[in-house]
């Protein structure tokens, strides 16, 4: 046997069983984290609005095209 090869031991370490139970965990932990935490989720979706309205701004306008000049000579307004 050469120092690099396992003994019969797979390369994986946890058996594919044991992902089912992590998942099952994790759904039942978030489960009864909504559910008992709504009113804390509720009561900071106001302030999540009005963040979003910053956070828009800043991610999204660069879609306007350059800003160089503001005094309405661009060539998109010349006909």
């Amino acid at each position: 046997m050469k120092h690099g090869e396992s003994a019969g031991h797979d390369a994986r370490c946890t058996p594919r069983g044991y992902n089912w139970i992590l998942v099952a965990f994790l759904a039942i932990a978030v489960f009864f984290l909504i559910t008992e935490h709504r009113a804390h989720l509720f009561g900071v979706l106001p302030f999540l609005l009005l963040l979003a309205c910053p956070l828009m701004h800043l991610f999204m306008h660069h879609g306007h095209g350059a800003h160089g000049s503001h005094d309405g000579n661009d060539e998109g307004s010349k006909k």
